[in-house]
């Protein structure tokens, strides 16, 4: 059976991708279609519901993203958000001009009061909190729709037609500021899209088996396992499906986090399938040996990646199948909208050409990272490798500024550790986004046992961040701050100073090369 669906139509909004989210939160699925999907697409996916998204345009300048007016004939329940609002007050005979003055204007977090007699807005308090950012104004309402939300400068913040289940709002209801803005978002999708709930992870995962087993037959399949959550989670969900006919080639580049290989190679290799791990650390320390340029570090490594995959994968013999780790951000941003589209093998992340398989399968295509994660948890590995840090492709090594030796690799490991350690005993892993330490090449004058030391000096790093784009330092309490200055200084040889970065994304990056 095929689950309910919701469409989201991307007329170029900043948040296309949150909203989506946030109807699969209320477990229904939904896809996001750019808006120049033609209608025939549309009405073939039968949709439940359609919601259109923000974006940047004014309605009523020549060049504005619209949609063919026929989707108001489809007899599908639609909700405009922001432009999308503007957009249908505009195709259905409303009027759409830019705010004459600045009280027309709304941006920001708006005091707004609610008509709950609205399904849009059924059991939910009369006034809050909601995000705005609109400086277009909706001067007249078209015929059937009725105003069900205003604020104190805007008379016209939410409008419906509730006999054709049409609503628009001014505002993002997806976005956290917005304070009930989920719920308003399941009251759409339930009291007037008539969802059952019928998306959930564990029912993802036996249809997704059931695909797998169905497509492969009794090829063979080949997986480059990093150890990151995407590539873990799609091989623990090929080795469900398919067991012994999966190869997982694992490089152990040496430029891991502590015990990392290990704790990869306790997991996978454990499994009914075909576990390859390649320790190849003296391989890549040779080729980056006296490297200290950022850049250069970064290609040599990608290169020298290759040419191990390359040597492993000619032992397996002929290959059917190629698993890639695609997740559904990738498919949007990809801006194909055919999640049918089959990649030549030469356009596969820099794979070699000589892998000559059928087909590529990526069983992540349709999730976004939460749900990734939550698949994860469904086949049952543990929650450090699902929760697991983002970590670069090139691992330490750019971690470590300038010249990498094992024995730098060493030091940071044991540094990074004890950071990650702290702060895990401090209840902080998940409101962290992304915590690390930085070997820096500067050394400096410390005193240890009455001795002089002249050792190095580890940065330590940590953001928070919805979207990696931009990103804000963490505020971690100076009670861990000072348990981790401790214990990196007392248990790790040849650090003598720890520094915190309190620098935002931007104007500096999240990793330092």
């Amino acid at each position: 059976m095929k689950n309910q669906k919701v469409i989201v139509l991307d007329f170029g909004g900043q948040y296309n991708q949150l909203i989506a989210r946030r109807v699969r939160e209320c477990n229904v699925y939904c896809e996001v279609l750019p808006y120049t999907t033609p209608i025939e697409k549309l009405k073939a996916e039968n949709p439940i519901g359609i919601i259109f998204t923000g974006g940047p345009g004014s309605v009523y300048l020549e060049n504005a993203p619209h949609y063919d007016p026929a989707i108001f004939e489809m007899g599908v329940p639609i909700l405009g958000i922001c432009y999308g609002c503007q957009l249908m007050a505009h195709t259905l005979g409303g009027q759409v001009t830019e705010a004459q003055d600045d009280s027309a204007r709304e941006y920001g977090k708006t005091l707004t009061y609610y008509d709950t007699d609205c399904k849009l807005f059924k059991g939910l308090p009369a006034e809050g909190i909601s995000w705005m950012s609109h400086g277009d104004y909706m001067a007249k309402v078209p015929d059937g729709f009725k105003l069900t939300a205003h604020s104190d400068a805007c008379p016209n913040v939410a409008i419906a037609d509730e006999a054709r289940g049409f609503y628009g709002v001014q505002y993002h209801p997806e976005v956290n500021h917005t304070e009930n803005g989920i719920k308003m978002i399941r009251n759409f999708l339930y009291e007037v899209c008539g969802a059952v709930g019928d998306w959930t992870m564990g029912d993802y995962l036996k249809t997704a088996i059931n695909q797998i087993r169905e497509k492969v037959g009794d090829g063979k399949v080949l997986l480059a396992l990093s150890g990151g959550v995407d590539s873990s989670v799609a091989a623990a969900l090929l080795a469900r499906a398919v067991g012994p006919q999966l190869t997982c080639i694992f490089v152990d580049h040496g430029l891991l986090r502590k015990n990392e290989g290990d704790e990869v190679e306790s997991i996978f290799g454990n499994m009914d399938i075909n576990f390859v791990r390649v320790n190849a650390e003296q391989r890549f320390l040779d080729k980056l040996a006296g490297v200290s340029e950022p850049e250069r570090k970064r290609k040599i490594i990608g290169e020298e990646f290759i040419r191990v995959f390359e040597d492993e994968a000619k032992k397996i013999g002929k290959v059917d199948y190629l698993v890639q780790g695609t997740i559904y951000p990738d498919v949007i941003e990809s801006g194909t909208g055919d999640a049918a589209v089959i990649k030549s093998h030469h356009n596969v992340g820099g794979l070699p050409d000589y892998v000559d398989f059928k087909e590529i399968i990526e069983p992540l295509r349709l999730l976004f990272k939460d749900e990734v994660r939550q698949l994860g948890r469904e086949l049952q590995l543990p929650e450090y490798l699902v929760m697991r840090q983002p970590f670069p492709g090139p691992g330490l090594a750019i971690r470590v500024i300038g010249e990498i030796t094992k024995e730098k690799l060493d030091i940071l490991r044991d540094a990074d550790y004890i950071f990650r350690d702290e702060i895990s005993k401090a209840g902080l892993e998940y409101s962290i986004n992304q915590y690390f330490a930085v070997l820096t090449n500067m050394r400096s004058v410390g005193v240890m046992g009455d001795g002089r030391t002249y050792d190095y000096t580890l940065a330590l790093r940590g953001v928070t961040t919805t979207d990696f784009m931009t990103a804000d330092w963490a505020r971690i309490p100076y009670e861990v701050l000072d348990k981790i200055s401790v214990r990196i200084v007392n248990e790790v040889r040849s650090i003598n100073r720890i520094v915190y970065d309190i620098t935002s994304k931007p104007p500096a990056t999240i990793e330092f090369e």
